[in-house]
Parts: structure tokens; C-alpha cells; sequence
């Protein structure tokens, strides 16, 4: 039996968390699959505890490529859609964070009754701003000008 590296260390705690964690993802797993995950991941947790090869990673990025190098990842479907899952987590979760402090910055007391549509508008200007700088006023200049007013004559 292999010594297990920090990551994979899978006490009752960890377990719990990926639990959680297919919970909190309800399109990526059906109520089927909820069941079925409790079992597949107590296979793949004394499977990898077996294999040599997963001694000595560091992190859960590490823990994907060996499961695919290893080819777990068609034995183990489930487990292998959760840590996927845990890997985009912080980069989904830092830029929901990153929005919410850009709304900080737009939507002032003097700006409290901006309509959605408009705050969503000023958001993506705020946060692509990067890229909205490489666009020319030329071509914004032209873009309005061939647009058609919006007002009906009578």
C-alpha cells in the first residue's frame, strides 16, 4: 500500500466537501448520479490508495492529470466531473467577485436608479476595458453614424 501525498489524503472532511460539491452543481449531476457518487468515490478513493503512481502530487491539478494519464478517469466518470468541477471553481468564483466590485466603483449614490440594462452595459465596459480601449473612436464614430435613428416621424 502507497503513502498518500497531502492531496490525497481523503478524510471525512474531504469527502464531505466533494459530496457537497456535486450538490451544489445540479445540471452537472443528476439525482441518479447523487447516489451513484457516494459509492464511485469510495472506489476511487481505495483505488488511487493502491497505485504508487499517485504518490508524492501536489494539488488537485496534479490529481486530474494522473487520473487521465492513468486512465481512471473512464473507470471513474463521476469523480473525475468533480474535480474538473473543483478546478474551474475559484476562476468562476473570482470573476463573480471581481463583477460585484466593478458594480462597487459604477453604481454610486449619484447613479443609485441606473436601469439594469445600463448597469449591465457600464459592467462590461468596466471590466473589459483592456480590450474596449483597442477599439478606435473612428470606428465607434462610423458605427453611430450609420445606425438608424430610432424615432418614427408621424
Amino acid at each position: 500500500m502507497s503513502s498518500l501525498s497531502p492531496c490525497l489524503n481523503f478524510g471525512v472532511f474531504d469527502k464531505l466537501n466533494l459530496l457537497m460539491l456535486a450538490e451544489m452543481y445540479p445540471c452537472d449531476f443528476n439525482y441518479d448520479e447523487n447516489d451513484k457518487i457516494i459509492y464511485e468515490l469510495g472506489n476511487y478513493i481505495a483505488n488511487v490508495k493502491e497505485d504508487t503512481r499517485f504518490d508524492n502530487l501536489n494539488g488537485v491539478s496534479e490529481l486530474a492529470k494522473k487520473t487521465v494519464e492513468t486512465r481512471k478517469h473512464i473507470d471513474f466518470p463521476l469523480i473525475y466531473r468533480l474535480i474538473k468541477l473543483s478546478l474551474v471553481l475559484p476562476v468562476a468564483t473570482a470573476s463573480v467577485e471581481r463583477t460585484f466590485f466593478s458594480m462597487k466603483h459604477l453604481k454610486t449614490k449619484l447613479r443609485n436608479r441606473m436601469g439594469d440594462g445600463f448597469l449591465n452595459d457600464a459592467c462590461i465596459c468596466y471590466i473589459e476595458r483592456e480590450f474596449i480601449q483597442q477599439v478606435s473612436i473612428e470606428d465607434l464614430m462610423q458605427l453611430f453614424q450609420k445606425m438608424k435613428t430610432r424615432r418614427e416621424k408621424l
